[in-house]
């Protein structure tokens, strides 16, 4: 019987993928659909993608499925079959990464959840069933143009951060979770307006868009496929581009590069800057944006505390991890720049 997780230690997959001439496919995709038996269908799946060489996570629920991948470009088509030979996945549009770099991720995860995206609904009289209208990206560019049209990016603050819609109003917060309850009581007072909802690449804001239905908002539509799926179309078809900066994205790339504006500022110094970073001291990880010279500086560290924790020997570095409260590992910005905007009346 073939072995159903991963045995290999992840600094030698990272290893081998980086080492890995091999051309790959960058894909997201989604779907939500009753799954009666998550688990059973986990094992399947883990068996014929690691057949495939495909890496990525992915998570099985029983409302859905939510996948980043990358797949050996000589088994993508086989993949295409695997998937569509299911009848709720036969025809799914699979988003194709907007930068190919071909080593998003190294290995296989694929894990039963509770929901595909964490949403913290528990009114058991909502429903998938009902949501708001998709709109693709030349319908997106006309709409944004009513001034009566609100744009609500669903994205986490740190997204938002390095890359947005030109007409973009922030729900700032660490999880979707948060947004949720946010975004329908910011705009309680907006429930007759043309309301657009997008995200990464369309799960959040397609839940977003039946939760506003379910809280009475009446012309709610989503960015079908969400920013990515706009910016291959706007490629394919020579549209307008409404977004600028960096779409974030959560593989090892931490971002794909839209246009040339920098939109965001170093944590450290203030330059400048959208290169989100992971804290080099491991016992911290703190995600953050960093420009190379603070980097140098710092060691890739966050912050002094953590480069002289990185300079300590291994069992000083154990000593020293004790106690420490790690918090979300996000650097969070989000309550003040929510105050500031609530301040200076930003939102339409």
């Amino acid at each position: 019987m073939a072995t159903l997780h991963n045995r290999v230690s992840r600094q030698v997959l990272k290893e081998r993928a980086q080492n890995d001439p091999t051309p790959k496919n960058t894909v997201s995709f989604y779907c939500y659909f009753a799954i009666q038996d998550p688990a059973k269908m986990r094992d399947e799946w883990y068996r014929q993608l690691n057949q495939l060489g495909v890496f990525g996570r992915i998570y099985i629920a029983e409302e859905g499925i939510n996948a980043q991948i990358n797949c050996p470009v000589h088994h993508f088509e086989e993949l295409k079959s695997f998937l569509y030979s299911f009848s709720a996945l036969d025809g799914l549009r699979l988003n194709r990464a907007v930068e190919e770099k071909g080593n998003a991720f190294y290995v296989l995860d694929i894990k039963v959840r509770k929901k595909i995206v964490a949403d913290g609904i528990e009114d058991p009289s909502f429903s998938m069933e009902n949501k708001g209208r998709y709109v693709d990206a030349q319908s997106f560019n006309e709409m944004v143009k009513d001034p009566n049209t609100l744009v609500i990016d669903m994205r986490n603050h740190y997204e938002y951060e390095v890359g947005r819609f030109k007409e973009a109003i922030e729900i700032p917060s660490d999880t979707f979770r948060e947004q949720l309850p946010m975004a329908s009581d910011k705009f309680e007072m907006d429930k007759d307006r043309q309301i657009i909802m997008y995200c990464t690449g369309g799960i959040r804001c397609e839940k977003a868009s039946a939760w506003m239905l379910h809280k009475g908002f009446k012309n709610v539509f989503h960015l079908e496929g969400g920013i990515i799926n706009y910016i291959n179309q706007v490629r394919e078809h020579g549209l307008e581009n409404n977004f600028i900066g960096k779409n974030f994205v959560f593989d090892e790339r931490l971002g794909e590069r839209i246009t040339n504006d920098v939109i965001s500022n170093c944590h450290i110094c203030g330059n400048p800057c959208d290169d989100h970073v992971n804290c080099n001291n491991s016992s911290c990880h703190l995600l953050f944006i960093q420009c190379d010279s603070c980097k140098n500086a710092l060691s890739g560290c966050c912050s002094q505390d953590c480069l002289e924790i990185i300079q300590l020997t291994p069992p000083q570095q154990k000593e020293a991890r004790k106690g420490m409260d790690k918090g979300r590992n996000i650097f969070n910005k989000s309550k003040q720049r929510m105050n500031a905007l609530s301040k200076e009346n930003k939102y339409p």
